[in-house]
């Protein structure tokens, strides 16, 4: 894949974790604010487990995508610039 693709992915990636973060932290409030008030918690509860697997799962394609921008790089760097001469 070419680097300014992954370099986008990553990117995007990086902005579903910060809003997913938002989101675990908004629903975490919320069950709080339920508790508080004695209301009923089922739904708050399941409805932050989702938003916490889907924030793990954000953050396990970031990791992914950053271990491929750092293969690419390596490889890159390895191999030298294009046409570079050996002597």
């Amino acid at each position: 894949m070419d680097r300014a693709i992954v370099e986008k992915n990553l990117q995007q990636a990086r902005e579903h974790v910060a809003l997913g973060r938002q989101h675990v932290a908004r629903q975490r409030e919320i069950v709080a604010e339920l508790t508080t008030r004695g209301a009923d918690l089922a739904e708050a509860i399941r409805l932050l487990a989702n938003f916490e697997e889907s924030q793990a799962m954000h953050l396990a394609h970031l990791d992914r995508l950053q271990g491929e921008l750092s293969e690419w790089d390596e490889k890159h760097q390895a191999s030298g610039p294009a046409g570079a001469s050996t002597s």
